[in-house]
């Protein structure tokens, strides 16, 4: 990994190798956060940006997308008045060496219709609250770090 030279001097004593490692995390995390960003504000293109050209995502469902391409077009069909928030937490990434780590998060998801207005407190939530875990494997390409592999699964919902 490179870094900017700038950064060792304001870290002084500070191994090259141990920040190439937290340089690895936090863009592993960055991958994780920008994920559910982009899938709530329905950014199909920028979402599928996030993985490598041969990326994965296996879905809950067990459909597994391949490639960008495919990611793109599958978010692309979400129904217009559905709208989602992603609360993540829980996220560890492990370094396993210069160009490959691996990671998982806890997902909390509630959503709403957007045909209904908001009111003071912003739209009632639809009953179903749903949580679920994500698990990564990231590859560093020439592009930077991406999604090498998603697989996302439910473990609990909450019915109304």
């Amino acid at each position: 990994m490179t870094h900017d030279a700038n950064l060792q001097d304001a870290m002084p004593g500070i191994d090259p190798r141990t920040l190439d490692v937290l340089l690895a995390k936090q863009a592993c995390h960055e991958l994780v956060m920008r994920f559910v960003a982009c899938n709530d504000r329905r950014d199909p293109q920028g979402l599928a940006a996030l993985f490598a050209e041969t990326g994965v995502l296996v879905r809950p469902n067990g459909d597994t997308l391949v490639g960008p391409v495919a990611i793109a077009a599958a978010y692309a069909e979400r129904p217009a008045d559905r709208l989602t928030r992603h609360l993540v937490g829980n996220v560890l990434i492990d370094v396993m060496s210069p160009t490959r780590a691996i990671g998982s998060s806890t997902v909390l998801l509630w959503s709403a219709s957007a045909h209904v207005a908001p009111g003071p407190f912003g739209r009632p939530a639809e009953g179903r609250q749903v949580m679920g875990e994500f698990d990564d494997t990231f590859v560093r390409t020439a592009q930077g770090w991406r999604i090498a592999r998603r697989e996302a699964r439910f473990t609990f919902v909450r019915e109304a």
